[in-house]
């Protein structure tokens, strides 16, 4: 049946009021913020400090939800979202291995598009990658250890959280720069598996982001060479950076962004990021993210946060490229 010409110049007028209806009356149901990993990460922490400071900024009623859906190391999690309806109501707190490592390293566990298949609305924040040794490691410094390594090639071990994940692309980062050096690369399930191992010295050194090893740090149970920021972390001042040890410009860092499926309206999505930014300044928020091994970004926009991503994808892709990386393909 063809609907009358009136009839339908008049739907297809109403369509965008009835969209920004919509957008207005969001949100009038919890919001389920998607957690690719395991309760108590500190992907997971930061997703409940923001849940808690955005929902009051969105609304007298507003209330989000934090859900774990873990596996493959974030794509699990990913792709359930990217299958939700892009109303607002459920969105994913991404980790660097979900939207970047895995897709670079590891395709086939991740059926998706890290850009083009989500609606990217902020980056929370993120944090330097830390080479470390075991407390009774005869290495005191990060020249010391590649010195080593590269003069007994294949002879010394290091460990992460993953194969193909942000600890793994950031080694054989290290390993590029500082000359094409050769270790066993030893996978294990989790950072707080790397750090036992450290600590028992079943490896030589590692590398693992900030909040899996800051515990240890403290604790003197493992030694923290240096960082994979261009600048000293602040809760660990004392470890130089990788810039500054022999490797000009040496940068990976792990991130957190928070997403939504792709075609969530840009009203949604703009609301979404303004609150994260408001709550981002807050003093209290920003302090509880740095306690969890978090540094809070700056405020920003979607279309800031799609390009980030972009850049960081091409990064790892390249790494993946340069290495010659083919992890269960």
């Amino acid at each position: 049946m063809t609907m009358p010409r009136r009839l339908l110049l008049s739907a297809t007028l109403a369509a965008p009021l009835v969209g920004r209806a919509r957008a207005q009356a969001w949100p009038e149901r919890p919001i389920s913020v998607v957690v690719p990993f395991l309760a108590g990460g500190s992907t997971d922490i930061a997703a409940r400090i923001m849940a808690e400071r955005m929902a009051p900024k969105l609304g007298p009623q507003a209330r989000l939800i934090v859900e774990n859906r873990a596996g493959a190391g974030g794509s699990v999690g990913a792709e359930w979202v990217r299958h939700r309806p892009a109303d607002g109501y459920t969105l994913l707190l991404a980790s660097a291995s979900a939207l970047g490592t895995n897709p670079a390293a590891l395709p086939q566990t991740t059926p998706y598009d890290p850009v083009e298949d989500f609606t990217q609305v902020a980056l929370v924040g993120g944090g330097p990658i830390v080479l470390v040794v075991p407390a009774a490691s005869p290495f005191k410094t990060a020249q010391d250890l590649l010195a080593a390594v590269k003069a007994a090639p294949g002879r010394h071990t290091w460990a992460t959280s993953g194969a193909g994940g942000i600890g793994h692309l950031t080694g054989e980062y290290l390993k590029m720069r500082a000359g094409g050096l050769k270790a066993e690369h030893v996978p294990y399930r989790g950072g707080s598996a790397v750090m036992e191992a450290l600590a028992k010295s079943e490896v030589d050194y590692s590398l693992e982001v900030l909040a899996s090893v800051a515990a240890h740090l403290r604790d003197g149970l493992s030694r923290g060479l240096a960082v994979s920021s261009l600048k000293r972390h602040p809760l660990f001042p004392e470890i130089p950076t990788l810039d500054e040890v022999g490797l000009p410009g040496f940068e990976i860092t792990t991130w957190n962004i928070l997403c939504g499926p792709r075609g969530l309206p840009p009203e949604i999505a703009a609301t979404l990021s303004q609150a994260v930014g408001a709550a981002l300044t807050e003093p209290s928020t920003a302090q509880r993210l740095a306690q969890a091994g978090v540094d809070p970004a700056n405020p920003g926009t979607p279309a800031e946060t799609r390009a980030f991503l972009t850049a960081e994808l091409a990064k790892f892709r390249a790494i993946v490229k340069d290495a010659g990386l083919t992890l269960g393909r």
